[in-house]
Order: structure tokens, then sequence, then C-alpha cells
């Protein structure tokens, strides 16, 4: 595994990041996403990821003009972790193709309600997502406009009446992990839109993306990006060497 420690980094420019950056190289970056912050652009107009890594380039790069940074795969704005961006157009052909190819591959730590019925399982639903709403619902197989989602659960512990789970999404959909774990009645801690029975306003949704494996575009070496949750509640519950642990 390579450009698996937290901090390491290849080619970081002469100035430092205001990220905390995983991977850097000619053609990667890989980073630390923070939480409530979206990927992309969106409708309420707030400084997005994909801006400020472009805006951090070049500024520690002292790049004239614009500055390429491609986007290969998406975190729900309220969640954190291990994400990687291309830094040319080749790098995100080869990475998108990597994800086509199930070649690139994550690992996600989650704190639930409750238990799951098993220490271990597989869970498949038909989810369906409105797009007006931006909601996802399960549906049964063969709704039209229904994708597969396929996703293995590990049961790292519980306690207080929460579960920590390891999460290795198998497929890619649109809030994917909450919808299906919320769908066997257990929803995230701190998840307002699909565990707001159970969720108090406010709460910071327990969910993060902890490794993103894949292919260097260019080496083809077997890259491994790696980062832990915040040591806050509920989160702490867990010490950061179980969580470790369980995603290597």
């Amino acid at each position: 595994m390579s450009g698996m420690i937290p901090g390491a980094a290849g080619d970081s420019g002469s100035g430092s990041s205001r990220f905390e950056i995983l991977y850097e190289d000619n053609h990667l970056l890989g980073i630390v996403k923070p939480v409530n912050i979206p990927v992309q652009e969106d409708a309420t107009g707030d400084p997005d990821l994909l801006s400020l890594l472009k805006e951090d380039v070049k500024e520690r790069f002292h790049k004239p003009g614009n500055v390429y940074m491609g986007l290969v795969h998406r975190l729900d704005r309220p969640v954190g972790g291990a994400m990687i961006f291309a830094k040319t157009s080749k790098a995100a052909s080869r990475l998108s193709e990597s994800v086509r190819s199930h070649s690139f591959h994550k690992v996600y730590l989650t704190v639930v309600h409750g238990k799951p019925p098993a220490a271990q399982g597989r869970l498949v639903h038909t989810l369906l997502k409105d797009a007006k709403t931006n909601t996802v619902t399960i549906v049964r197989k063969g709704t039209p406009g229904g994708k597969e989602a396929i996703l293995d659960y590990t049961v790292i512990g519980s306690a207080e009446g929460y579960s920590l789970l390891k999460i290795d999404l198998l497929t890619g959909r649109s809030h994917q992990i909450r919808v299906q774990l919320s769908g066997i009645r257990c929803p995230l801690y701190g998840d307002q839109k699909y565990g707001a029975a159970v969720n108090k306003p406010g709460q910071q949704i327990a969910l993060w993306s902890a490794v993103v494996g894949f292919p260097h575009p260019v080496t083809k070496e077997e890259i491994e990006l790696i980062s832990l949750p915040p040591q806050t509640h509920p989160w702490s519950l867990w010490s950061q060497h179980i969580q470790k642990q369980a995603i290597l």
C-alpha cells in the first residue's frame, strides 16, 4: 500500500495547503474533505471544495491562469474523509475508468443507532432518487428509474445503543449508505434526512470516508489513502486503534 499515511505528500508546492493532504504528485491530489462543504457548486452558493482546491493549488504552485482539477468520486456535503482528485485530464480519465472497472474501492466508517441483525452481511436494495427533493427511497426491483445498490457491512463494536460499522461500498449510488442502513432500522447518527425520528437537529452525521484505493493512473502502483474520523462523540466511543484495525 502506498500513500496511505495521513499527512504524507509527494510534491506539495512551495506553500502550505489549507487542507490536510494525504497524497500529492503531478497527477493526483488526495485530501481529507472537511465536513459540511459541498464537493461541487450547488444551489446554496456556498464555497465548494473543487473551487477551493483549484485556488489552493494555484497559490501553492504560483500557477498562472486556470488550474485543472478533475472530480472522480463524490461525498455528500455533511460527510468528511479521504477523497482523490485528478490534476490532469489524463489522470481523470484513467481514474474514471478504474471506477467503472471496479478497481477503485472505498471503505467507510459509520455510527448507527441500534445494531444490525447480523455481525456482518450484504445489503442489496433498489434505490430511486427524487431530484426535486434530493431524497432517495428504497423501491421494488424493476421500478422504472431504480438502481441496484450493494454494500457489505461489518459490526466493529456496540456501545451506549450505537454500533460502529465498517462499510465496503460495492456500488456508488446517491445517499446509498444512509438509505440502506435506515432501511434495516439502523439510521446513521446525526442523519437528519433519513433518521429524523431518532436524531437531534444540529448533530453532525457520523459517516466518514476512511479508505480510498486505486491503481495510480500513470505508474499503476496501488495507492491507498487512509483517514480516520475526528475523536468527537460518537466516534470517541471507540478508540482510533480499533477504528484503524477495522479498516486495514
